[in-house]
């Protein structure tokens, strides 16, 4: 059996090493583990252009792990003690990025995975940030607003300095929002000195507007998937005004994605969440359907439309699919019956490679996942300037950058796929591992 020694660094600093068994290294059909998904991801494109194999060993894992456990008291009285994660992965581009997720089913693997999504995403869009994720093992729908900021200042502090403004910035993901991000921003600024305080507004990003946010943060993903469909349409012959669309997952990203393409037109048929799938031939109205779910916690009896289950939801005739929900969903049995021309992956990670694998056989493009969500690490960057420089954009400028920068990351895996002949996902992954080879080429690796 391979082993891996994957460095692990403790809460009280120390470093020490856990031999795990590589999951790679089994041949009896087990399932690839997320990360290991990942790492195979990363293999295929550093073997479409030729990776140097020192860079290949810098990318199969992550530089630095933190796991720490905290204790917080509840309502109640009584004491808990919540688990969380950060993994920075790669940092060659510039200060680690990523989200902090809440959710009672996160692991390890799943925050190794999502922080090595977040490097190929930042390299792919060319945007100076690395890649990291962090998690808290936890369901917050079932804490009061009280201890959900007790919990969240508790992990801050747990953190210490391993987080900062020029050095690993989080920002929201599942189960956290603009308002824990203001929670972290004032926890953290507490443990500087006084003078030093104004810097604490860069250490997060996705901000409510009024405490350093950055206009357009919160449809930043949702957009960046719309502006990689009118991308796609124009080239593929879709009228936005004809295009008709499935979203599954009803939250940041599916709800935002769905309001605004209603702007240019399209027609919403189908959405699944986790409380259940809904069709309407005639049309969904994005903005009553996200009030519904606001109010009864899920698209599930929306009245204007009727109840479907899951296997029929994916069966639903339209021009494009968009994942916005967890990992996994697009698989080879889902992928079998879709009935759409493009899958846009709003979601990290929704396709699993035998989902891929269908797709590609059934001729249905997709959109990958490091380029069609990029737009709220893009938006980010922009706010993450914003609070360094003391400016303030408006909403005109945030979307002309990001559609810029979505443009040229689009052209470039386009260019890459037609040249070296392969599937756009293949091709996101060389542009991104071609960025990151220049800099350790031209940087040099120490000592």
């Amino acid at each position: 059996m391979t082993i891996i020694s994957t460095p692990t660094i403790h809460s009280n600093g120390t470093s020490v090493h856990s031999d795990r068994p590589d999951p790679h290294a089994h041949h009896d059909g087990t399932p690839l583990t997320l990360f290991r998904r990942v790492q195979d991801q990363f293999e295929r494109g550093a073997d479409t252009i030729g990776i140097s194999s020192g860079v290949r060993k810098i990318l199969a894992h992550p530089m630095c792990e933190l796991r720490v456990t905290f204790p917080v008291r509840m309502d109640d009285g009584r004491v808990e003690t919540f688990t969380g994660y950060r993994v920075q992965h790669n940092n060659a581009l510039g200060p680690f990025k990523g989200g902090i997720r809440y959710h009672p089913d996160v692991s390890i693997d799943e925050v190794r995975a999502l922080a090595a999504w977040m490097t190929a995403k930042c390299a792919l869009v060319d945007i100076p940030f690395g890649g990291a994720k962090g998690a808290v093992q936890f369901d917050p729908s079932r804490v009061s607003r009280s201890e959900l900021e007790r919990i969240t200042r508790r992990f801050v502090y747990a953190l210490g300095n391993n987080i900062g403004p020029e050095y690993d910035v989080p920002a929201p993901d599942v189960g956290t929002d603009a308002r824990t991000m203001a929670w972290i921003v004032d926890t953290y600024a507490a443990g500087l000195a006084p003078q030093e305080r104004h810097r604490a507004l860069a250490v997060v990003t996705g901000k409510p507007v009024s405490a350093g946010g950055s206009v357009g943060r919160e449809k930043a993903t949702g957009q960046g998937v719309v502006d990689l469909i009118v991308l796609w349409a124009g080239e593929n012959g879709v009228r936005l005004t004809d295009m008709t669309y499935t979203v599954q997952g009803f939250g940041k990203v599916g709800s935002w994605a769905a309001r605004i393409l209603k702007g240019l037109g399209a027609t919403l048929v189908a959405v699944e969440d986790v409380t259940g799938a809904v069709r309407s031939r005639a049309g969904i109205d994005p903005d009553a359907l996200a009030e519904h779910a606001r109010s009864r916690g899920g698209v599930s009896g929306f009245p204007d439309a009727e109840a479907i289950t899951h296997t029929e939801f994916f069966q639903v005739a339209a021009d494009v699919f968009i994942p916005a929900a967890m990992e996994n969903q697009v698989t080879a049995e889902t992928a079998g019956l879709l009935n759409v021309r493009l899958v846009a992956e709003g979601a990290n990670g929704p396709t699993t490679p035998e989902g891929d694998t269908v797709l590609r056989e059934r001729g249905i493009d997709v959109l990958p996942d490091i380029l069609c969500n990029a737009g709220g690490v893009i938006v980010s960057y922009f706010e993450w300037v914003q609070n360094r420089g003391g400016a303030a954009w408006n909403a005109a400028e945030i979307d002309r950058r990001l559609r810029e920068i979505l443009a040229g990351a689009y052209q470039r895996v386009k260019a890459m796929g037609q040249a070296r002949g392969v599937d756009l996902r293949t091709a996101a992954y060389a542009v991104a591992l071609s960025r990151l080879e220049q800099v350790y080429v031209e940087r040099g690796i120490f000592p």
